[in-house]
């Protein structure tokens, strides 16, 4: 089975995504560094889709896979090692 978003929100420091199943997946923005840095009506200009959330405006992606596993964008998402 498939989990799919059905609806996202944002505030100031976090996106929201509602599932189809029932869940709710808040991430900070800051896992998504164009999102941190668009404008609040460019945000609200995504597409949904059954694997995630595509904004043509900005050139992002996100998958529910990707969430669900607590994945940001790893690319511009500075990691720590432990020692």
């Amino acid at each position: 089975m498939t989990t799919s978003a059905k609806a996202v929100r944002f505030d100031d420091d976090s996106m929201s995504v509602h599932l189809d199943d029932g869940r709710v997946i808040s991430v900070p923005l800051a896992w998504f560094p164009r999102l941190l840095a668009a404008r609040p009506e460019q945000r609200a200009q995504f597409e949904l889709s059954a694997r995630g959330i595509h904004w043509e405006v900005l050139d992002e992606d996100i998958s529910v896979e990707g969430l669900l596993a607590g994945h940001g964008d790893m690319a511009q998402r500075s990691t720590s090692t432990a020692a």
